[in-house]
């Protein structure tokens, strides 16, 4: 993995009743999140997709941390910091789930908490993520975590 990839090495690994949360920082490690974040991303088609694609996005600040249980991944979290006009310098979170065979246990709360703990860290005043519309029960869990919804997202398909 490229050494862009590395999150900080002050990064806290607390071990909880939840399991071990650690970044994600070799190869091996993402092959590990794939069955993960395939039920969060579907479209993905194979591990080697998923590691090009987190090489890809690690340049600019892409990072993941996986919650691992007797060595498998049951939750994971991808962000990044950016900054823009709107919102200043931000701390985005690309992906958020946790296996739907342990799901309502605490695992999303362990990263949620990570996430605001790693945003404050990195100086960013807000944290913000994307989620469907139709995507009720993740919603009843951002707001349970202190999120509110403030925008809606348009997009079009260009080509």
């Amino acid at each position: 993995m490229s050494q862009a990839m590395n999150m900080s090495q002050t990064m806290k690994q607390p071990q909880s009743a939840s399991g071990e949360l650690r970044a994600v920082t070799t190869e091996a490690d993402v092959i590990a999140c794939f069955p993960v974040m395939h039920e969060l991303r579907p479209h993905l088609r194979d591990t080697a997709e998923l590691v090009e694609r987190v090489q890809r996005q690690a340049p600019d600040g892409y990072r993941l941390v996986a919650l691992w249980q007797d060595g498998i991944v049951v939750a994971l979290a991808g962000y990044r910091v950016q900054e823009n006009l709107v919102h200043g310098r931000f701390f985005y979170v690309d992906d958020l789930v946790t296996s739907a065979t342990v799901r309502s246990q605490g695992h999303g709360e362990t990263l949620m908490t990570f996430l605001k703990a790693e945003a404050a860290r990195l100086g960013c005043q807000r944290l913000a993520l994307d989620t469907p519309l139709d995507n009720y029960l993740g919603h009843r869990f951002y707001f349970r975590n202190g999120l509110l919804a403030r925008a809606l997202r348009f997009y079009t398909a260009i080509a």
